[in-house]
């Protein structure tokens, strides 16, 4: 697997993770569970577009 790819689909994962440990940390009135979420959803994002450039810079 290409590493554009890889970094672009665990983006994804950290981003699906991350918004379930926000949900939850609202549902438990956990605001530090929440603010991980949040963190970890921002970082998938930053992921996944990182992913994106190498994809461009490949071809």
């Amino acid at each position: 697997m290409k590493s554009s790819t890889k970094d672009q689909a665990e983006g994804t994962f950290h981003q699906v993770k991350g918004k379930v440990k926000e949900v939850a940390g609202k549902l438990s009135d956990n605001p530090k569970l929440e603010a991980e979420g949040t963190a970890e959803k921002i970082a998938g994002k930053v992921q996944g577009k990182i992913g994106k450039v190498k994809k461009v810079l490949e071809k």
